[in-house]
């Protein structure tokens, strides 16, 4: 590709080249887009009306830029970012504002298109959001230059637990287990994000470096500078779109497993949390709910015969014997503060909403495919009718019985592969997968059902009501989807401590991309071995919760799980209710329990998180490069992150007690180390002890606590321990200050449900520490909602070594703490002994 000549537009300059067009669009001072293709010139002003990934972006007149032309180079500036095009290659090289070097293309040139015939790729009934499939693309590659120094995050949530992508590869399809998105993000202090759809790959290895697409309209993407990472994530979100708020409730304790059987055993369920006094805030009705088969039912004996193992499934109803009164059932719930998740399938077997779709049209022709379940039919997420039919089924059948929530499973949606007894190698798994969405969808789309899938849930449900905000656990992704109500779950993972350990990368791999939205099934899916039958069911506990070694590794699962975005117990072979491990005074039992009340106790601090990842594109669960990209040494580091600005938490990802079958192991130390990150001070939240950072330490870690750090200079609001989310709103505040630096955190309050937000509705409160003075702020608090508790106490306690208070679980005795203050809304400023 060869520089030929250029002509400026209102967005930026668009460069004729030997080989085709090569757009730069100037989105804002920290964004530029890249379009390259062989199509004749033309102006590019917007993303391709069919991206389900970009929203619409404001005008970008306001921003100054410049491009100016030498002999040798053309180049493209903005108060943040400098593009330098070499004319003899069109090799980009992207500098800060300074003129530091981010990244490069190699000085031969990094963009490759080649023309690729989208209907040889495709199945003769492949779903499109296009009008056909019967068009040339290319397929796309963009090779780059990384420096020695910088780590590479993204990619989306991969089940190999990577923790930095610098000599690493990728294939970026999605799957059971695998979340694909085509998003990177540097500690040198930028982003990209293709604006692609289709099977791609990352390199970092012998092969070189550079990200390719296999069939794209064009190369597409998106260049943020940050240069902080939360700074890239906040592009990320302009372009894809902002996060949505949760209910209030999802921040609380969600119990499921695989599966409650009728609506008497749920209510027993909730019943005995609220005996035992142990906080929960919703219960999840997995599978099978729905009408059983009859013998009226296409292919009754195959899909259940008159047991109805696998019944009506995908129908969006409950089966009357188990479920008869859906109504009575929710209400009985919401007496009890407790929400009703209900799983839905995009897969339509028999039943009314399988011949209403078919009759529509609107089930995709999956008959050849090579997967076990090939009479499995989907239907198309990519007709918008399709996506309205499909929820008023399930507004007509669960949505109006009261239902709280989404679980959308399935939504990558084809796994050919499961159901084999052994693995197959990755490039195996890789064209089989392909092949199968190949044949059902457009080749340029393969990877996106699943936000389709979520916007259809997103915007039907916003038909229905406002009153109910939307979530939806979905088992895939893209970028984008964190702005229909989605949060993404990990998949049917395996209870190993390997898999424990894999799945803290891969969720900060995850949200590395831009969605805060991620969490996973604790204690994992598969308990036992099931793998004489298939491959992946490779759990090691067949005696399941009696098995003092998967009690074990349970309660380390828990204790990672209470502090993700959401906090869900869920998974098959072997109940997962915190009794049936054990009871009061059972090391377990109370250690799950202390975790249950623990996540309560932060819930003013993890739902002001939730407001921020809302108002602020922040990001609750982050790696420590979040903070700390200056320190190489955490560069690496992928079993230790941030939850929010104040704690660190270091999960525990190896046996210290049991091996399987209640093995005992001996000699173990109950310790991990724990690295502490360089440029402040660190205190131990269970005890008060400070450390500096820059060291690595040995960590006490027995099975009652998890590592847990806070931040010199943090602000830390708690609250009282409650049943649900909704006890107790006028409770007082418990702020523990940890000195050491000066230090903020902004208190974020609305209804807890609803789109009010949206308009407004919602209130502030910045708290401000002066660690030279002592002297900590409540500012005047800002905004308001009807349901705002105008006045409450405020119990301040700094926390200081070899002292108990404000130390663990515990909340302070108002007696103890250093100030009380009545705060009504007022500015307020207390001196306090440190």
């Amino acid at each position: 590709m060869r520089y030929e000549r250029h002509h400026t537009e209102s967005n930026g300059p668009l460069v004729e080249t030997d080989a085709g067009v090569l757009k730069l669009q100037v989105v804002d001072d920290a964004i530029v887009r890249v379009v390259a293709t062989e199509d004749e010139p033309a102006e590019i002003t917007a993303p391709d009306e069919h991206s389900p990934m970009i929203v619409p972006q404001d005008d970008a007149a306001d921003v100054e830029w410049s491009v100016t032309e030498t002999a040798a180079t053309l180049t493209l500036e903005t108060d943040a970012l400098r593009v330098d095009l070499k004319k003899d290659t069109c090799a980009l090289i992207w500098r800060d504002a300074d003129g530091d070097r981010l990244v490069r293309e190699p000085t031969e040139g990094g963009k490759e298109l080649h023309a690729v015939d989208v209907g040889e790729l495709a199945g003769e009934n492949a779903a499109t959001p296009l009008e056909t499939v019967e068009r040339e693309a290319y397929s796309t590659k963009l090779a780059l230059e990384f420096s020695e120094d910088e780590a590479i995050y993204g990619l989306g949530q991969h089940d190999d637990g990577i923790s930095n992508y610098r000599g690493n590869s990728q294939y970026l399809y999605q799957h059971n287990t695998k979340v694909s998105m085509p998003v990177i993000a540097s500690t040198r202090g930028y982003g990209i994000l293709f604006d692609t759809y289709s099977l791609s790959t990352f390199h970092d290895d012998q092969h070189g470096s550079y990200f390719w697409s296999e069939c794209a309209d064009a190369l597409d993407f998106y260049f943020v500078y940050g240069p902080e990472l939360d700074a890239v994530v906040s592009g990320f979100r302009q372009l894809t779109g902002q996060a949505t708020m949760l209910p209030k409730w999802a921040y609380g304790y969600v119990q499921s497993k695989e599966r409650y059987k009728t609506q008497d055993e749920l209510l027993e369920i909730v019943d005995e949390y609220r005996d035992r006094e142990i906080p929960l805030d919703c219960i999840v009705q997995d599978w099978q709910y729905w009408p059983n088969s009859t013998d009226e039912d296409p292919d009754f004996e195959e899909w259940g015969g008159p047991e109805g193992d696998w019944g009506r499934w995908g129908q969006k109803s409950f089966e009357p014997e188990q479920f008869p009164d859906p109504d009575a059932l929710t209400e009985q719930l919401h007496e009890r503060h407790v929400n009703l998740m209900i799983s839905i399938w995009p897969n339509m077997l028999v039943g009314e909403d399988h011949e209403e779709m078919a009759e529509a049209g609107h089930l995709l022709d999956d008959g050849d495919l090579s997967a076990p379940d090939n009479e499995i039919h989907y239907y198309d997420v990519f007709s918008e009718e399709a996506r309205e039919l499909y929820w008023e089924q399930a507004e007509e059948g669960l949505f109006s019985h009261g239902v709280d929530a989404w679980w959308a499973d399935s939504t990558e949606p084809y796994n050919p592969d499961w159901g084999l007894e052994d693995p197959l190698e990755p490039e195996q798994r890789l064209a089989l997968i392909t092949g199968d969405y190949k044949h059902v969808f457009d080749p340029a789309y393969i990877n996106a059902y699943s936000i389709y899938q979520a916007r259809g849930i997103y915007e039907g449900q916003r038909s229905s009501t406002e009153d109910k905000r939307v979530l939806n656990l979905t088992r895939s992704g893209y970028p984008g989807q964190q702005r229909y109500g989605a949060i993404t779950w990990s998949g049917d993972i395996e209870a190993t401590w390997d898999r424990l350990e894999k799945q803290i990368a891969d969720g900060l791999q995850f949200t590395a991309t831009g969605n805060p939205k991620w969490t996973l099934d604790i204690g994992a899916f598969f308990v036992h071995d099931n793998t004489e039958e298939e491959f992946y069911a490779n759990g090691e506990y067949d005696a399941g919760h009696d098995d003092l070694g998967y009690r074990e590794l349970y309660t380390r699962w828990f204790q990672l799980g209470a502090f993700l975005p959401l906090f869900r117990s869920h998974g098959t072979n072997t109940a997962r209710e915190m009794w049936r491990f054990g009871e009061p005074g059972d090391t377990t039992y109370d250690t799950l329990v202390k975790f249950d009340e623990l996540r309560y106790r932060l819930l003013p601090y993890i739902y002001s998180l939730a407001g921020w990842e809302t108002l602020e594109d922040y990001t609750t669960f982050r790696h420590l490069a979040f903070d700390f990209r200056e320190d190489e040494r955490v560069h690496d580091v992928a079993d230790q992150f941030l939850c929010g600005p104040a704690l660190m938490v270091c999960p525990v990802t190896e046996p210290m007690y049991y091996e399987a079958e209640s093995t005992p192991l001996e000699g173990k130390a109950k310790a991990r180390e724990v690295y502490l990150p360089d440029g402040t001070e660190w205190y131990d939240f269970w005890t008060g002890e400070r450390y500096d950072g820059g060291q690595t330490i040995l960590a006490d870690a027995p099975l009652e606590k998890v590592p847990l750090f806070v931040r010199a200079g943090s602000i830390l609001p708690m609250g009282p321990v409650v049943q649900h989310t909704d006890e107790n709103p006028d409770a007082a505040w418990e702020l523990r200050v940890y000195p050491g630096r000066d230090g903020s955190f902004e208190l974020y309050e609305d209804a807890g449900d609803g789109y009010e937000y949206e308009d407004g509705a919602y209130a502030t409160t910045a708290l401000e520490w002066d660690d030279t003075a002592g002297e900590l702020t409540v500012a005047e608090r800002e905004g308001s909602f009807p349901e705002l508790v105008a006045e409450r106490d405020v119990e301040v306690v700094v926390v200081r070594e070899n002292e108990e208070s404000g130390t663990g679980l515990a909340p302070v005795d108002a007696e103890d703490a250093d100030a009380t203050i009545t705060y009504d809304g007022s500015e307020t400023k207390t001196v306090l002994e440190r």
